[in-house]
């Protein structure tokens, strides 16, 4: 039986449970293993061969990997769930939430035999278009390690092996193999750098395929010895391919994919020398002792599945969805954002008529899974396309949801699915109480070109012309809303009075925006990212075409990436990162710090990234949220640094952020600590973090700009 792969380097990460082993005992029963192998045998450890499998081991009972895509549940298998991507769990800004969808997919990956699920992502979205920005946690790196974070936890606790991806600087698709990111060292440690870091603290295992400074990630030594295995301690294995010899000596430890690189080639290394023999025993320990660590030697269910032909005898049609479909749909509620409610037309009361319109609000003529790695844009947008995908075992779409949830209360529904009749939209919106417009944009990976966005979109546009369809409904029902199912933002200037956002909401997609709609669910929807008026508004761009053979892809922007660069730059937004409306309104008092980051002395060298000194909270922010509204639900209070300006650091940054309920007329108190990491900038001189001199300002707001307290440290 034979699982897919992607062809990327892998970090692959383990956490600590009753069942589970430390690191040292690991590689105490890995080193055991390693010295009864020959060379043959510790190269079969490390070549995944063909489509994600790496050969068996006999001699110890190894049954060889099964490596399989992808973030968002397992690729190319039927009885999955097809669970919200990366954008969306990060837009619930609720660790719970991005937690127990960790945990319910590492239970699908067990439950199909798979030891290593290619996931999470957690590149960050520095060009809006980019075309995988969905499969990641949005455009903050403390969001996105964390978002990172709890999901390895959620995983790893079902005892499958989760990889960080892709390793480091892997920003757009348009020449994702030949390209090279020129990143400063600062940069590079205080945004690129901060999911891994969480990753690691995760324990877990690392992949990747871009460069870096003019050198391959996995081959270049600076990149996987003095980062990932220096200075953040990585004690799992790392995987990619490029090359064998230099590729190995530099620290790669599993290559991907197949054998071209590694296989044979890596046995004649050895032989040969260019490869030494303890080198060997390093990338087998490493890869091995993963293993041992997850207590996958004992009890691990066999492969059941076949990824090239889920009709196969051999795949035996395992179902593993549980009851994952709450979870997914109850992310799909806490990631919508809700954009603007003129009028408070939301939650919908007393109507008598709805119109919907849109082909993004019905079923893809092909049906859900027609497209190939949903490489298509038909029907309600669910998720992008490429190998970040999953199989869908079914997808409630919002006509259907709507229209049985209007049935309870006797409303009729009149529907167009059509994008480019404008008419038909007109006559389905006119007369009614209200109109629904859906409208998507869409991105996957680059390989698989879709309407001509080559996995990078174009523009940041709504596809089929949804400024036209949204102009053409409002001039008929001046009651619009415009439901927006997207990978990352989209210009909205056209239309502004109307916006809404669902993202990408998974299988639950209808059911989801219904609950808000209907306000059986009061929406706390955060942006990921910011919504801006141009796409010259944002500091870095897809680079679309390339004068030579590797394109250089400059990260001049620095520590400015998406509302960094707003807010240093005096750029307005149209909607902020960390923006979201309620159904109700809270208010924020109290405002107390206590503690401070000085003190200590900042560590170097290996493993200093994870030392306590930088991760043991130092200083404790408490404040009060006041429920002053009249229907309950969740604030999300985000916490901001402002390091002095002598540091040339962004105005504000986020270091913390919560998901908290509250009644009615009720206050809740909320507590955040911090560490010194969050107070920290790398000094590129001495080589180590460092919190610097003067005062630090600390903000607690609704958003990236709408700040309720202040203070310092």
């Amino acid at each position: 039986m034979f699982c897919n792969t992607v062809w990327v380097a892998l970090l692959l990460f383990s956490v600590s449970s009753n069942a589970q082993l430390t690191w040292k005992e690991a590689y105490a029963k890995a080193e055991s293993a390693i010295s009864q192998l020959s060379v043959a045998d510790k190269v079969n450890l490390l070549t995944a061969r063909c489509i994600g499998n790496t050969s068996p081991v006999a001699s110890i009972n190894f049954p060889g990997f099964c490596l399989e895509d992808s973030p968002l549940g397992v690729r190319l298998a039927s009885n999955v769930s097809a669970f919200p991507p990366a954008i969306n769990a990060a837009a619930t800004f609720n660790r719970t939430l991005i937690r127990q969808r960790g945990e319910a997919m590492g239970a699908e990956f067990r439950g199909k035999g798979v030891h290593v699920a290619l996931g999470p992502m957690m590149n960050l979205m520095r060009a809006p278009a980019a075309g995988r920005n969905w499969e990641g946690f949005g455009a903050d790196p403390y969001l996105s390690g964390e978002g990172a974070f709890e999901t390895i936890i959620g995983m790893q606790s079902q005892g499958v092996q989760a990889t960080a991806k892709h390793y480091i600087n892997n920003e757009q698709e348009h020449f994702r193999t030949t390209s090279t990111s020129n990143v400063d060292d600062r940069t590079q440690h205080e945004v690129y750098a901060i999911p891994f870091i969480r990753s690691v603290q995760a324990e877990g295992l690392i992949s990747s395929n871009s460069a870096v400074n003019g050198t391959y990630a996995c081959e270049k030594d600076e990149t996987l010895n003095g980062i990932l295995k220096g200075e953040l301690g990585h004690q799992g294995y790392w995987g990619a391919t490029h090359s064998t010899s230099p590729a190995a000596n530099a620290g790669l430890d599993m290559a991907m994919p197949g054998p071209s690189n590694f296989g044979s080639a890596l046995v004649t290394a050895v032989q040969n020398g260019s490869v030494s023999q303890s080198r060997l025993d390093n990338m087998a320990i490493r890869t091995l002792a993963a293993w041992y660590k997850l207590g996958q030697d004992s009890g691990y269910p066999p492969v059941n599945f076949d990824s090239r032909n889920n009709s196969a005898p051999d795949d035996q049609g395992v179902d593993v969805q549980g009851n994952h479909k709450v979870v997914i749909r109850e992310i799909g509620k806490a990631s919508t954002v809700l954009l603007k409610n003129s009028g408070r037309i939301l939650p919908f009361k007393n109507l008598k008529s709805i119109g919907i319109i849109g082909n993004g609000a019905g079923p893809a003529a092909r049906g859900p899974n027609g497209f190939p790695n949903r490489q298509g844009n038909d029907g309600v947008l669910a998720m992008g396309w490429g190998s970040g995908t999953a199989n869908f075992p079914y997808l409630i779409t919002p006509v259907e949801a709507i229209t049985s949830r209007a049935a309870q209360d006797g409303t009729t529904v009149t529907s167009s699915l059509s994008d480019s009749d404008l008419n038909a939209a007109a006559a389905a919106a006119s007369g009614k109480d209200v109109a629904l417009v859906f409208i998507t944009a869409d991105s996957g990976e680059g390989n698989s070109p879709v309407e001509g966005n080559a996995g990078d979109r174009n523009d940041l546009f709504a596809w089929h012309n949804g400024d036209a369809l949204v102009q053409r409904v409002a001039q008929s029902n001046k009651n619009t809303i415009v439901v927006v199912n997207t990978v990352g933002p989209i210009v909205v200037e056209a239309w502004i009075d109307h916006p809404n956002g669902n993202g990408l909401p998974g299988q639950e997609a209808g059911n989801s925006v219904t609950d808000v709609l209907f306000g059986a669910y009061n929406p706390s929807g955060r942006l990921p990212y910011t919504i801006g008026k141009s796409i010259t508004d944002y500091p870095a761009q897809v680079i679309y075409t390339s004068p030579t053979p590797i394109l250089t892809i400059p990260y001049s922007e620095g520590l400015f990436i998406d509302y960094r660069h707003f807010d240093a730059a005096g750029i307005a937004p149209r909607f902020e990162f960390g923006f979201g409306l309620s159904y109700t309104t809270f208010q924020y008092s109290g405002l107390s710090i206590r503690g401070s980051p000085r003190g200590g002395q900042a560590p170097s060298g290996p493993g200093s990234a994870l030392d306590p000194w930088l991760h043991d909270p130092v200083v404790t922010v408490h404040f009060n949220i006041r429920n002053t509204g009249r229907v309950a639900g969740h604030e999300i209070p985000q916490l901001y640094v402002s390091l002095p300006a002598s540091t040339n650091s962004p105005p504000r940054v986020l270091k913390g952020f919560d998901s908290i309920f509250v009644a009615p007329g009720r206050t809740q108190g909320l507590t955040i600590q911090l560490s010194r990491l969050d107070f920290a900038m790398w000094d590129v001189i001495q080589q180590r973090w460092q919190v610097p001199s003067g005062r630090i300002g600390i903000s607690i707001g609704a958003s990236s700009r709408d700040i309720r307290l202040t203070g310092s440290v």
